[in-house]
């Protein structure tokens, strides 16, 4: 019964908010992440706790402050899902902002392929979208969700926009690696550890475990790894490439892929710092007890 009502409430929300007027469905967002930080869920205290972990200096009301605006953050990215389809080509095009872009497609024009590295933040369906209509088309994985007449639903939306997305299983790396081999790009979310068996990493100064696949696919291929912040802006979206993540010469493939997540961890951490509202993160991140 839950799984039928999400479904349901998902797609009237998709229908509901992209025939309003504009203004109109992103001052809806704005009223329903006010509800739901007043209702103080466990999405909205994992947000909080994750936040403070980010700035252990700021004060209660300070701290309360900024988990409002992340939730207002977290549901304009709903808001932009829901009327994305409606968004003209131009549109797109002219709300993207990117920084060191070259760094992506470089390697792409090269043939040698890349793999861009990016936490829960900001509209990152938004730059995918951007690279696809800009003659860049991207393979990702997708956590599989339930119902499954829900997932189909985001992995048909995704499709349309461009992007190839795999279901997470054990054959998704092998895909994976054949996209790069071939010069393509592949992005994938990479704060948040899905298989249990992530990577060890130092993370706000605490224990946490992040996937390793990024850093695996480019010891295995050879194709460049770099790293991405997508942020909001009034108007659209900026994204911050950072340079590529260097192999280490020595080690073995574990103790290469350790320290090159432990790089893409700190820049994430360099990130979320700077644009914490952004971060859209309302799952366990931390291993330590209450993290």
């Amino acid at each position: 019964m839950s799984e039928h009502f999400a479904y349901w409430a998902y797609s009237l929300a998709w229908k509901i908010v992209r025939l309003l007027p504009e203004r109109g469905a992103y001052s809806l967002a704005d009223r329903v992440a006010d509800l739901l930080y007043g209702r103080n869920g466990k999405g909205v205290a994992r947000l909080r706790s994750n936040y403070r972990r980010v700035h252990p200096e700021l004060d209660a009301s300070s701290l309360e402050f900024l988990t409002n605006a992340g939730m207002r953050s977290y549901l304009r990215y709903w808001c932009d899902t829901f009327r994305f389809p409606s968004w003209s080509n131009s549109r797109l095009l002219n709300t993207t902002i990117c920084e060191n872009e070259n760094f992506l497609r470089d390697p792409i024009a090269a043939k040698r392929g890349c793999i861009v590295a990016l936490p829960h933040a900001g509209n990152w369906d938004h730059a995918g979208a951007y690279f696809c209509a800009t003659g860049i088309p991207l393979t990702t994985v997708a956590e599989h969700l339930k119902p499954e007449k829900l997932f189909r639903k985001f992995l048909q939306y995704r499709n349309d926009i461009g992007m190839e997305v795999l279901d997470l299983d054990s054959r998704s790396i092998a895909v994976l690696a054949q996209r790069l081999r071939a010069g393509k790009l592949v992005a994938l979310v990479a704060d948040r550890d899905l298989s249990k068996n992530g990577i060890p990493v130092d993370f706000f100064g605490e224990a946490a475990r992040m996937p390793g696949g990024p850093a695996l696919l480019a010891i295995q291929t050879g194709a460049d790894l770099i790293t991405a912040f997508v942020k909001y802006e009034p108007s659209g979206i900026r994204i911050i490439f950072g340079d590529p993540v260097t192999v280490p010469k020595d080690g073995t493939t574990a103790e290469k892929a350790a320290v090159m997540t432990q790089v893409i961890a700190s820049r994430f951490e360099r990130e979320i710092f700077s644009h914490t509202v952004d971060w859209h993160m309302l799952q366990r991140i931390w291993v330590v007890k209450n993290g």
